[in-house]
């Protein structure tokens, strides 16, 4: 009885600092989602083109990956998934998202990079939307190019469903990301939204903007904003 009294007390008390701890690292992810791709963009000679960005259907942002120790070219991280709200002016609303595995470009002695990614089409947002997808294999990709006047009108980044870059020590350059494996976060969408919700049921869903994603989305439309016609 008394284990039970004990673990009863600890269930109540630990349950409530749990949940606002995951509650905290969520929003420290989306400011730091916000914070890579504010910094990339600031410096135009070694960003992402903006044509690609005007053409982007949807944009993933994964800061801090991780090279996993324990396995050969085994890689983890944790971001998120927005696509463009509806008239394909400003961002809709984010969907977590987990990428694992795949040999994914780290510079030597390096065990962090940031990545980012454009969904170029329809394709590919409709393999951003299901529960995983891999890179490669399931969704033709391309390391994309760098600096405002890179061209983007090559065969391989005009036919890819998905253009990557990844940012480590300071160096921002296109890099393959095939074999890597994106997959829904539900956990994470649980956290911003109260329901643990897929990527199709929040990417282009119209649902609410939570107030902890909003400085994502304003650095997004920030160097991202489409003309309305």
């Amino acid at each position: 009885m008394r284990f039970l009294s004990y673990t009863l007390l600890f269930a109540i008390t630990c349950g409530p600092l749990a949940a606002a701890d995951a509650k905290t690292k969520t929003t420290e992810r989306l400011d730091e989602s916000a914070a890579l791709f504010g910094e990339i963009m600031g410096t135009p000679d070694r960003s992402i083109p903006q044509d690609l960005l005007e053409k982007a259907h949807c944009i993933v942002l994964v800061p801090d990956l991780k090279k996993a120790a324990f396995a050969v070219g085994g890689k983890y991280g944790r971001g998120f998934a927005l696509c463009r709200a509806a008239g394909g002016t400003g961002w809709g609303p984010p969907a977590g998202i987990r990428i694992e595995g795949g040999s994914i470009g780290f510079q030597i002695g390096v065990s962090s990079s940031d990545v980012v990614m454009l969904v170029m089409n329809q394709r590919g947002m409709e393999k951003l939307s299901s529960s995983k997808f891999t890179i490669g294999a399931d969704a033709n990709a391309a390391a994309g190019p760098v600096g405002r006047n890179a061209s983007a009108q090559t065969d391989a980044f005009m036919h890819a469903e998905i253009l990557s870059w990844s940012r480590s020590k300071g160096l921002f350059a296109g890099v393959s990301l095939d074999g890597a494996t994106l997959r829904n976060d539900l956990d994470e969408n649980e956290i911003l939204y109260g329901q643990r919700w897929t990527s199709k049921q929040i990417l282009g869903s119209g649902a609410k903007m939570p107030d902890a994603a909003l400085k994502l989305v304003a650095s997004l439309n920030k160097h991202s904003m489409k003309e309305s016609k």
